[in-house]
């Protein structure tokens, strides 16, 4: 019989959906059965849904006040706490587990751990846990702290930042960010590309100014620049404004609303310029696309932002002559520093994070099988 796997999501933020849909799909292509679900979704919908508007809303609007929020959860003894709020998602989970009996449980959220040692307490067999860290280098004291099998980390820099936080060594598995395993099989832009024009793919957050000027400062940059301006879900809230560059620069700008392309458009360009999310972060590495960040969320992404600069792949760019300073730099001398964030990129590797995590979540499952199979026969 084919290994069960649940995956447990949350909707607090898109790393922790597309890190699970990535495994999943990693997972079945190996040939394992998987559910993927969001117990917060699932137990308690409404009051879900206020919560990802209000971090949303303070992410973008207010994210100093955010950054005190987030350290805050550092002091937090998850282990005891039972917060009112996340007594049905926790439920919902139980009912997951008891209900679809799973081989293994992975978490991209870092709560769930802790819901599962309550609910597996005298559980005579229960299923192999697994958590996938999906922030860098920084990492908040709920995963550090998770009661959890092994950690499953996007990169060295971040296991060791664990490992110096007292989270055992042979429990830290560097896999890679779960990124898509489309990525794997995609050819991206070459170093020695000749940059003629040079493709700058641009990620928007929802704010109508930001649209406008980060776009003018990258095509101000040079006659050499086209852009293709990703919307996402934003696509009525921004699409007037991107219209008005795209009139302005006729032949150069190109307008995406929300789309599943995104391996092949990453691929495809010179350049990504985006927020610092845990998904845009690793997807740009998995496509050896030197990256540009124009929205930081203070504690909470910045290890991802630290990430690129260890790797020598990207920069902070928050203001318009930031940006329109960093690309020029980027293309002066035969665009030789992006040259060099490309070779960087390469030598780093990580485009196949979610096979890597899928195979290991499989071998020790089936080492598990054989060790019980062995034991059987004592």
């Amino acid at each position: 019989m084919p290994a069960r796997i649940l995956i447990c999501t949350a909707a607090f933020g898109e790393g922790h959906n597309s890190a699970a849909r990535n495994l999943a799909l990693a997972l079945q292509e190996a040939g394992a059965e998987t559910q993927v679900a969001d117990p917060c979704m699932l137990g308690a919908p409404v009051s879900t849904r206020w919560i990802c508007k209000g971090y949303r809303i303070m992410t973008t609007r207010a994210p100093r006040l955010w950054y005190r929020v987030y350290l805050s959860t550092d002091k937090v003894d998850f282990s005891r706490q039972r917060m009112p709020l996340m007594r049905k998602p926790e439920r919902k989970l139980g009912e997951l587990v008891a209900d679809w009996k799973p081989d293994a449980v992975v978490s991209t959220y870092p709560l769930y751990p802790y819901f599962l040692e309550r609910l597996l307490e005298g559980n005579p067999n229960p299923p192999q846990l697994y958590t996938v860290v999906t922030d860098s280098i920084e990492i908040n004291a709920a995963w550090i702290k998770a009661p959890t099998g092994e950690w499953l980390v996007s990169d060295p820099y971040t296991r060791q930042a664990m490992i110096k936080d007292g989270v055992p060594a042979e429990r830290l598995v560097d896999t890679g960010f779960p990124v898509n395993p489309a990525f794997s099989r995609m050819e991206p832009v070459p170093a020695d590309d000749p940059c003629e024009p040079f493709k700058v793919l641009y990620f928007t957050t929802g704010r109508r100014l930001h649209v406008r000027r980060i776009s003018k400062a990258i095509l101000q940059t040079s006659p050499r620049t086209q852009i293709t301006i990703v919307l996402g879900r934003n696509v009525r809230h921004l699409y007037k404004k991107a219209k008005e560059i795209k009139d302005a620069f006729p032949g150069r700008v190109k307008l995406k609303g929300w789309t599943r392309k995104v391996p092949a458009l990453l691929n495809s360009h010179h350049l990504v310029v985006g927020k610092a999310g845990g998904a845009t972060v690793h997807e740009a590495i998995a496509a050896r696309c030197p990256m540009l960040v124009h929205h930081l969320v203070p504690g909470q992404e910045e290890g991802n932002l630290r990430l690129l600069e260890k790797i020598g792949a990207g920069m902070l760019a928050e203001s318009p002559e930031a940006l329109r300073s960093a690309v020029a730099d980027m293309l002066a001398d035969n665009a030789t520093l992006w040259r060099s964030m490309k070779r960087k990129l390469a030598a780093h590797g990580r485009n196949a994070g979610a096979i890597s995590a899928a195979r290991h979540i499989l071998q020790r499952l089936e080492k598990r099988g054989e060790e019980s199979s062995t034991s059987g026969e004592g």
